[in-house]
């Protein structure tokens, strides 16, 4: 899988809204991602444990966290925003997958000013943990009502992405288990198993997508925290890389043609006794890269320039118009995984959307300020029907 640079994954979500709804594994998705948009560093282990903290990465704690009463109970909130001139990434902390909250959240999605071009969601280890004996059935019922739900309230051209959750530990010290629960560690990762599986059927049912992240990090719990729940920089850089693959597949962008990120890890072997080198086995499915030294920790202070234009060959867009340069941040660190290659001369088979990422038209000097709306109608959704008028 080729790993985006900044640059790259800044073009790719050019005039983006994406949402990010869940629990604290899905804080540190959007975490990772709102530092990508910025500079070509991993967040460090305090960015990863920190909860609540009135800004990170230049975003902005909008409700809860510090602003409020800190605590792990399944009341807290936090809702944050990252917002640039041509990004804007929003999350909301949730403990239940549907419930009264999430419908205010759907209605200050569909009043606000700018609808959302992506959902990434996942929520289940509150759920069937702390909400008693019929949490369960609640669980399943409340996916249902919250599938439902979003076909009626998000606009046709948003595309929502069900990540399934991760694998969790053999013990289990997460802030969502009280003391009381610990000893129920081992059959929770039965129960991760059975809910994501009910999860996925559920949302394809809804002709909504899904990404098994708990079939990518099967065999990556070396990344996994000691608190059997969250994971590392390293995991999460690769969890957004998917994320970000996944996108450009849904939105028919073809990615930089460059070696995958797999060859770079290879390169870093593990010494050998002797001069003699011999073949390696084969390492398990979609390795993560455990010592990227292409990806410094980076002080909060150290940021691009936004004067800068994209090279319009970065991506291949599958459209008879022709691509000008765009204009966006533009990384200038020594920081590169490789010269960029020439892109390919053919297009892949198949997508599941034609339309380009980055809608053209844009001016070549783009005015600072705040986040501002393209202008342009999104791509066409594969969900059929014209978009329900808003719930009474």
């Amino acid at each position: 899988m080729v790993y985006l640079k900044s640059s790259e994954v800044q073009q790719l979500l050019h005039n983006k809204f994406v949402v990010i709804l869940g629990d604290s594994v899905q804080r540190s998705v959007y975490k990772d991602l709102v530092l990508l948009l910025q500079k070509d560093c991993l967040l460090t282990p305090g960015q990863l444990k920190a909860k609540g903290e009135l800004s990170f990465e230049q975003d902005t704690l909008r409700e809860g966290g510090q602003l409020g009463q800190m605590h792990n109970g399944t009341s807290y909130r936090e809702v944050r925003e990252f917002r640039s001139g041509h990004h804007l990434a929003r999350f909301y902390f949730l403990t239940r997958v549907y419930s009264n909250y999430l419908e205010s959240i759907l209605e200050e999605l569909q009043s606000g000013e700018h609808a959302p071009d992506v959902v990434i969601m996942n929520s289940c280890l509150w759920d069937i943990s702390r909400y008693g004996q019929d949490s369960w059935k609640s669980y399943l019922e409340n996916l249902e009502n919250l599938f439902r739900r979003m076909g009626q309230v998000l606009p046709q051209s948003c595309l929502l992405v069900w990540s399934t959750t991760m694998p969790v530990g053999e013990k289990i010290t997460g802030a969502f288990r009280p003391p009381e629960h610990q000893p129920l560690a081992t059959s929770l990762k039965a129960s991760v198993v059975e809910a994501n599986f009910h999860s996925s059927v559920e949302a394809k049912k809804h002709n909504f997508d899904v990404l098994d992240l708990h079939f990518h990090f099967r065999h990556a719990r070396e990344h996994l925290q000691p608190d059997g729940v969250h994971w590392n920089q390293y995991a999460h850089r690769h969890l957004s890389q998917l994320l970000l693959a996944h996108l450009a597949d849904a939105w028919g962008v073809e990615l930089p043609d460059r070696p995958p990120a797999g060859r770079w890890v290879k390169q870093a072997p593990k010494k050998q006794p002797g001069p003699r080198v011999e073949a390696q086995p084969q390492p398990p499915p979609i390795p993560l890269p455990q010592g990227m030294p292409h990806f410094p920790h980076c002080p909060q202070d150290a940021y691009f320039s936004s004067d800068h234009t994209f090279q319009s060959d970065q991506f291949c867009f599958h459209s008879d118009v022709p691509s000008p340069a765009q204009t966006g941040f533009s990384s200038e660190t020594d920081f590169m995984f490789d010269p960029r290659p020439p892109m390919p001369s053919f297009l892949p088979p198949c997508y599941r959307q034609p339309a380009p990422v980055v809608h053209r038209g844009f001016q070549r000097c783009l005015p600072p300020g705040p986040y501002m709306p393209w202008g342009q109608r999104p791509r066409p959704s594969k969900r059929r029907g014209p978009s329900p008028r808003r719930p009474q």
